[in-house]
């Protein structure tokens, strides 16, 4: 009796073990990207940018065109590419330190434009390759090697809402904030990440998807105890859902 194959490595995986530390979100999104681009037939058609940061790896995991950018440049690269290539599917993977921070204007004035992008926003609360610093994204009272005391309001203010804020550009199409701490999230975290890619290839506009994800390296904590950071408090300050949606 011939063996039934339940699942298989996605074609658009190479071979390549991720290096990423145990627990990180990375590895869970990254699959979930390769997932959809072979679901979609779009592997040959497909091009993805990614800045400084622990996202700067991704072109050794994908097996499609993935190119770099600088720090928080990565959504003018993309529209660059896009605009040359209206017909294929061109994404940006970026990080919160890259995205809220340096790239903070470069996401703000492509969100504004209404590039035909999609873009997919990792925030794990603090710059996860350079050894933990606080984040714009970095929540109150949380340590990190720049905050040892806890984030403080007076010195550094509230921590930024980057799906709520791009939500209230008019030219924004949409916008939903979804985490990877468990099967059902992750079942989720894909069905979102598949809505941004479709709006782009229906010629819908802009999708932003934020993906909370766990840096138990970082956090100093063990990788479920990191999962169940996010659902039990940073999903308070940041709550995952649907946050704008226009047909």
């Amino acid at each position: 009796m011939a063996e039934k194959i339940v699942y298989k490595k996605p074609d658009s995986l190479t071979d390549k073990i991720f290096s990423y530390c145990w627990g990180c979100g990375h590895s869970t999104v990254h699959k979930i990207i390769a997932e959809l681009i072979d679901e979609l037939g779009m592997r040959e058609k497909t091009i993805a940018v990614a800045p400084v940061g622990c996202a700067v790896f991704a072109y050794d995991f994908w097996n499609f065109d993935t190119t770099e950018a600088a720090h928080g440049r990565a959504p003018v690269v993309a529209t660059a590419i896009k605009r040359v290539h209206p017909g294929h599917l061109v994404f940006s993977y970026q990080g919160d330190g890259d995205l809220a921070s340096i790239g903070m204007a470069e996401i703000i004035h492509t969100a504004n434009r209404g590039e035909n992008l999609t873009i997919i926003f990792i925030n794990n609360t603090n710059y996860g390759m350079t050894g933990g610093q606080m984040a714009p994204t970095t929540l109150i009272g949380q340590k990190t090697t720049t905050s040892p005391a806890g984030r403080n309001i007076k010195q550094n203010g509230y921590p930024i809402k980057m799906s709520e804020m791009l939500a209230q550009f008019e030219s924004v199409k949409y916008v939903e904030r979804v985490k990877v701490t468990n099967a059902a999230s992750v079942i989720k975290a894909k069905k979102a990440i598949k809505k941004g890619f479709l709006n782009q290839l229906n010629g819908t506009g802009f999708s932003f998807i934020e993906v909370l994800s766990a840096c138990p390296a970082n956090w100093r904590m063990e990788p479920l105890a990191a999962k169940a950071h996010i659902d039990g408090v940073i999903s308070k300050y940041y709550p995952v859902g649907l946050i704008k949606d226009i047909k």
